[in-house]
């Protein structure tokens, strides 16, 4: 089956009446307004409905974050999820993972609109399935260097190997998922609240690939609408793709430029992409992630910031004393904690008053989990804007160092991308195009965070069980982010470090997930893996 499924499992009872109830409340001297209390009598009805609309149409509407929906999604692509779903802040999944869940051979987003044309479709097809088949392969060749590297970490385990083969398997599976195309399916929890939905009803088709959104938006749509008709009914149509600002732009840009018979290859968009990689990558200086912004006097801002929580002068209290209370674990024991209440504490919410920008660049895969971190935004691209026709893609470590895989890898990337450009000069669209990229795609964006929910990322991900990627680009940024604030990594680095500083036991909490390396004991600058 191709196409989105869609089930709505669960959703606030009456969402429409609970907004209207809200709203109401705001100006009630008899206290609160229930629900029922909005439909009670025709009277009640016709005020309901009149503070819908023009609530509605003035904007006040946190009154529509208090209805929440819990939908199951399946069959919809990897690149939808990303462009779309989790592209903003305002929701909550649970997806399946491809570092730990093998994919099927046979799960993958076939766009309608290739029933046009058999040659494409088939061309489509081929891609999918080539690129499946190589998935497996990778398996197959990266899992004697991931033994390897296991038992020299483990040597006990050894003895054991039945036990621990999986989770070998598991790690070769983790690295050769770079070669799967974005179009493979997933299937996840997604919860959001009612104003998301109208959100995601009006800028449906305002991502990489509209199409599948719009399909997607309106399943969920229409399950809302069987649950609640008035609150459905409330929603807008979605934005055509034309009147989105992106649109505009590149349409007024390369519009007189364009020349249909040149195809891809020929074409001014291929020109600019390649001047806008070239340019990006010599400005990022071959790291993964570049410090490009932050507080100028952020350590006297962090101490002042401290001072005023506790009302006490700088006589008092030292930029330096202020800056050890706050960030030691040892003194703020909230930092090691699991349930990561930080945001609840007073002292600790003087993190927010320094931030940092990031230049980066890594894999679509990695930046699938890296986005995750929703307090911490990023401008993520158009997708194809960034495609060049050349072979653009992230090596994992593990590749790297299995010759085998290597060579294989490259030769499958290196054809990969010689079929999209002729998909497109064949007329293919970008639209289609897109579900053909590897996960390995590289994704270059700008990111910016503040130091609150920053410390957060930056302790899950210099664990070493985090993927391989976030975790190198958070020890490079952590690294960076010292020389503004001195003395950081004394107090920040992987969980297990925190834990011990803080007093907590065990020091690493994964039980059998323990890397078997005692990272608590090491310096920021040790920090190196390769699975």
């Amino acid at each position: 089956m191709n196409g989105p499924v869609v089930r709505l499992i669960d959703a606030t009872r009456t969402p429409y009446d609970l907004s209207i109830a809200s709203a109401r409340t705001c100006y009630s001297s008899k206290g609160i307004i229930y629900p029922e209390d909005v439909s009670a009598t025709p009277k009640a009805v016709e005020l309901r409905d009149r503070i819908a609309r023009s609530t509605l149409q003035a904007g006040h509407l946190t009154t529509r974050q208090h209805p929440h929906f819990i939908f199951t999604i399946d069959n919809v692509s990897r690149h939808l999820v990303w462009c779309f779903l989790h592209s903003h802040p305002f929701y909550n999944s649970e997806q399946v993972s491809q570092r730990y869940v093998e994919v099927k051979a046979d799960r993958y987003h076939v766009p309608s609109s290739l029933d046009r044309d058999e040659t494409l479709r088939s061309l489509y097809l081929q891609v999918m399935q080539k690129m499946t088949d190589a998935y497996f392969e990778l398996i197959r060749l990266l899992e004697p260097e991931a033994e390897r590297i296991f038992y020299s970490i483990f040597p006990a385990r050894r003895k054991s190997h039945d036990r621990w083969k999986n989770t070998i398997h598991k790690k070769a599976m983790e690295t050769a998922r770079y070669v799967l195309p974005v179009a493979t399916h997933t299937y996840l929890y997604h919860t959001i609240n009612g104003l998301t939905l109208h959100r995601y009803r009006r800028m449906a088709q305002a991502s990489d690939v509209p199409r599948e959104a719009k399909d997607l938006v309106d399943a969920m749509w229409f399950a809302v609408c069987d649950h609640d008709p008035l609150y459905a009914a409330e929603m807008r149509d979605s934005l055509p793709l034309e009147e989105t600002t992106e649109y505009h732009f590149f349409n007024e840009f390369f519009g007189s430029n364009r020349s249909e018979s040149l195809g891809f290859s020929g074409s001014i968009e291929k020109q600019i992409s390649k001047q806008f990689v070239r340019e990006f990558d010599e400005t990022l200086q071959g790291r993964i992630a570049r410090l490009c912004g932050s507080n100028a006097e952020a350590v006297r801002t962090l101490g002042a910031s401290v001072r005023a929580v506790l009302g006490m002068p700088s006589s008092a209290l030292s930029d330096a004393e202020a800056m050890a209370l706050l960030l030691d674990p040892a003194r703020n024991r909230h930092l090691g904690s699991t349930l990561n209440e930080s945001t609840m504490s007073r002292l600790t919410r003087s993190l927010y008053n320094v931030q940092f920008t990031y230049q980066k660049k890594i894999s679509h895969t990695a930046d699938s989990q890296d986005q995750r971190h929703r307090t911490v935004p990023a401008s993520r691209p158009v997708l194809m804007r960034q495609f060049t026709g050349d072979v653009d893609a992230i090596v994992p470590e593990l590749i790297e160092q299995c010759e085998p895989a290597r060579q294989y890898y490259n030769e499958q990337l290196a054809d990969l991308f010689r079929t999209i450009v002729r998909f497109l000069d064949a007329g293919g669209t970008e639209e289609e195009a897109v579900y053909m990229l590897p996960n390995a795609f590289p994704i270059r964006f700008y990111e910016s965070g503040d130091l609150l929910n920053l410390h957060h990322k930056w302790k899950a991900r210099t664990c070493y069980n985090a993927q391989e990627e976030i975790f190198r680009a958070s020890v490079e940024e952590l690294d960076q982010a010292a020389v503004v604030l001195p003395g950081l990594t004394d107090w920040l680095r992987a969980p297990c470090y925190l834990r011990k500083r803080s007093g907590e036991r065990p020091f690493c909490p994964e039980g059998d997930r323990f890397c078997g390396i005692p990272v608590w004991n090491q310096e920021l600058s040790e920090y190196r893996r390769v699975l």
